[in-house]
């Protein structure tokens, strides 16, 4: 990486940091802004590994500021304080060479047209390469009322639970079974260098000793492969007896990972795809097409079934609802940011709508399964209690152990457990 390069990756880190933090806005799709005007791949890996380990270490980082510094920086300074952050998860979290990360961070002041502040942040990025940063509590990145949510909701697994959140989570991999067998594709990997371990009860799942970006995995381009953790890829095994050609609702498609896993074990099934929001449909369209295997698609409000539906009943309806997405915060951190009590409130109004449709369009003996990445029993098992009370005729499909713990009518997984997501899993048939 050359001198220029280092500074332009430092800026831009800061400007996303700055966006995500003090701005509200969402780092994946600050990332997907900004990383395509990166050229180096190996740039682009540190920008994206910098804005993560900010956000997983930005506890210690304002800790630090705020005993080190003579007096609070104000809002106008927050590209600065972003800044920061920056060069302290660049020496202490992720231990990049010293030179290299102080230079180029503080070469990003001036860049920043901050040239009077060049001793400051040389000065507290050198005492953070000294002391290193003060430590935080696993739970001091959660909001008072969402750690509090989640202590009432698992007290005997909240520490283990704040403790995996922080983590950097492992790369899973998903083996398209109409190109390759698993064991074929992992014989790929190791002739590429890779490393990968099959996963104990996933068909198609591998898991990567290191990570690596996805264009650089064999056949990615060619569908051969993609990248779906773990705990998502077991919501395609709910649906493991299916007939051939059955007629298939995945209601919230986007980004298109599970409607492409479930035609990658079936592709007779006739699936509706369906997203409230046309661009991120476009994403589904793009998934489905890389790996070969095709659905209808169509953007509509899911819960409004008078806009969408023709009257023909399904024989299966896939419900991956919008949620808190509590139980992925160690792969979008940001969402300890951007949640707010009032988004709950919203979020489990919207689950149970959209579960009235579902079972609206599902045909009697027909399964409903509903899913969520979400940890709290508000939008899980007491969501599920909630519409079983409404609906005598659900009757409950009991689901394995390695779907996580028993919790009403489902199953939790908790985040890290098994190196997966957390994710919760219910599944009814309509009698």
């Amino acid at each position: 990486m050359t001198t220029q390069a280092g500074v332009a990756v430092r800026v831009m880190a800061a400007r996303v940091v700055d966006a995500v933090m003090y701005r509200g806005r969402s780092l994946k799709a600050e990332l997907a802004a900004n990383l395509p005007r990166i050229e180096d791949p190996r740039d682009r890996a540190l920008l994206e590994a910098i804005c993560f380990a900010v956000l997983r270490s930005r506890a210690r980082s304002e800790a630090a500021l705020a005993a080190w510094m003579p007096r609070p920086l104000g809002r106008a300074d927050n590209e600065l304080r972003a800044l920061l952050h920056v060069g302290f998860a660049q020496l202490v979290v992720m231990e990049l060479p010293a030179h290299a990360a102080l230079s180029a961070t503080v070469e990003a002041v001036r860049a920043l047209g901050r040239p009077h502040q060049d001793k400051l942040v040389n000065a507290l990025l050198r005492r953070a390469q000294r002391e290193g940063l003060p430590t935080a509590p696993a739970d001091a990145l959660w909001p008072a009322w969402l750690r509090q949510q989640v202590r009432e909701d698992w007290p005997l697994q909240v520490d283990a639970i704040f403790a995996a959140s922080q983590q950097e989570a492992p790369l899973w991999l998903r083996v398209n079974r109409q190109r390759h067998s698993r064991d074929a594709y992992r014989e790929r990997l190791q002739q590429a260098g890779i490393v990968a371990t099959p996963a104990d009860g996933l068909a198609d799942a591998l898991v990567l000793d290191a990570p690596v970006a996805a264009t650089a995995l064999p056949g990615f381009s060619d569908g051969d492969v993609s990248v779906q953790d773990g705990a998502a890829q077991c919501v395609a095994d709910l649906f493991r007896d299916l007939p051939q050609g059955a007629r298939v609702l995945d209601m919230c498609a986007a980004p298109g990972g599970k409607t492409a896993h479930l035609l990658e074990r079936d592709p007779t099934l006739q699936v509706l795809a369906l997203d409230v929001d046309e661009r991120r449909l476009q994403r589904v369209h793009e998934t489905l097409q890389r790996v070969g295997v095709d659905a209808q698609l169509r953007a509509a409000d899911a819960a409004d079934t008078v806009g969408w539906w023709d009257g023909r009943p399904f024989d299966a309806v896939l419900l991956d609802a919008p949620c808190s997405a509590t139980g992925i915060v160690r792969r979008q951190p940001d969402v300890l940011l951007h949640r707010r009590p009032e988004d709950l409130v919203a979020l489990t109004t919207l689950q149970a709508r959209l579960l009235e449709a579902a079972w609206h369009v599902l045909r009697p003996g027909g399964r409903l399964v509903y899913a969520t990445c979400s940890l709290l029993r508000k939008e899980n098992a007491a969501q599920i209690d909630a519409f079983r009370a409404r609906h005598s005729d659900a009757r409950v499909e009991p689901l394995g152990e390695h779907c996580g713990h028993a919790d009403g009518a489902g199953r939790q997984r908790l985040p890290g457990e098994q190196d997966m997501d957390g994710f919760f899993y219910a599944s009814m048939r309509k009698a």
